[in-house]
């Protein structure tokens, strides 16, 4: 299964639960004269993110494949949620994603 197929399947199912959830998106453009720019959001941000059904608590939720690897910007944004008190991790499949919600 592709990442994005997975993320889909996430979101679905996360949604069905009750809770906010939002895809990140961020992109790579040109202007016209050739100069890239950036733009979205801070280097390691979670692919998905919302609130949690029932207390409205912020969670971050980075999707991988079973070998999808996590870069250590994306590790250290998901320990910073955490250190903040949000609900963060890396789902590899739609139960991790529930489990994380679940704390």
């Amino acid at each position: 299964m592709k990442e994005s197929d997975l993320m889909r399947s996430i979101m679905i199912e996360v949604s069905a639960a009750g809770h906010n959830v939002f895809r990140a998106n961020v992109g790579l453009f040109y202007t016209q004269d050739g100069r890239p720019l950036k733009s979205g959001l801070p280097n390691g941000f979670s692919d998905l993110f919302g609130s949690r059904k029932g207390d409205a608590k912020s969670f971050y939720i980075e999707v991988k494949t079973a070998t999808g690897r996590v870069s250590p910007a994306q590790t250290a944004f998901i320990e910073a949620m955490k250190k903040r008190g949000c609900i963060a991790g890396v789902a590899r499949s739609v139960e991790d994603a529930l489990l994380i919600l679940e704390g």
